[in-house]
């Protein structure tokens, strides 16, 4: 992923398989993690027969966690890794779970060095297991915790300098983030290592009561479009995909939503 432009890409779900399948130019897709088992879906199987890279995401490590990572569970995604012939895998910057309780959502850490030391640690124990690179997404958050001791851009480039890792950018996080917090989204792009950046997220979300939430369940705006135009101004990534996960829509819309990622990127369409 970090030396071949692999263009435009979506996230694999279940709900759109089939019209994943019919795109053309299409030479990346993501998948979660936690989903990918012995068997492939049928869908799945198809697009690697005919070359599509696939790269695993996780979602349930809880690299940002106190507690070390779960050995099991990094097994599981190294293994889907070898299972998919994928270049690397991805996880959260974020903890889901604490004393094992559960959360079932993907939670902000503090900004800390002790939080740093717990990421580094558990992100180093995971690349022990893996036989492939391993790149990290800082999530979008609904709050910060008090008394950070960095801010976003140096908490981030120090995990990755210390870790060694990649960067998978979120680029409707980044426009989440700054919108929250009354901050300048293009702020953190000279901030941080743009050449590490692996692959982007590009999705949409949804603004309730002053806050906006990253739903992953509406059309990318064009915010977060002119976020990624700005990117690629700076540093072209390799990929960027379309995250959709619920509420999906009409192909004629995918279709609409992924041309304007291609054109935003300047990357060659891949629906036609």
């Amino acid at each position: 992923m970090t030396t071949v432009e692999y263009g435009v890409g979506i996230g694999w779900r279940p709900e759109i398989a089939g019209y994943v399948e019919q795109l053309p130019g299409l030479r990346f897709v993501e998948v979660v993690a936690e989903s990918v088992h012995d068997v492939l879906p049928v869908g799945l199987e198809a697009l690697l027969a005919r070359g599509v890279t696939v790269v695993p995401h996780g979602i349930r490590l809880s690299l940002g966690g106190a507690e070390p990572v779960d050995p099991a569970r990094v097994e599981h995604l190294s293994a889907a890794a070898a299972l998919l012939g994928a270049p690397l895998v991805s996880e959260h910057i974020a903890f889901v779970r604490a004393g094992g309780v559960e959360a079932g959502h993907l939670l902000p850490i503090p900004r800390t060095r002790e939080s740093v030391d717990a990421v580094v640690a558990n992100v180093k124990r995971t690349q022990a297991a893996l036989d492939v690179p391993l790149a990290l997404e800082p999530i979008a958050a609904l709050f910060d915790w008090p008394d950070d001791d960095l801010d976003e851009g140096a908490f981030l480039t120090e995990i990755l300098t210390r870790t060694d890792a990649l960067l998978l950018l979120d680029v409707a996080n980044v426009y989440a983030n700054a919108l929250n917090r009354g901050t300048d989204p293009l702020a953190l792009f000279s901030q941080i290592p743009l050449e590490r950046i692996a692959y982007c997220h590009v999705a949409g979300g949804a603004l309730h009561d002053g806050v906006y939430h990253d739903t992953h369940t509406a059309a990318v705006p064009r915010e977060v479009l002119d976020l990624v135009a700005s990117l690629c101004s700076l540093h072209r990534p390799p990929a960027l995909m379309l995250e959709r996960d619920g509420d999906y829509p009409p192909a004629a819309e995918l279709t609409a939503e992924l041309d304007a990622i291609a054109a935003a990127s300047g990357y060659p369409a891949v629906t036609r």
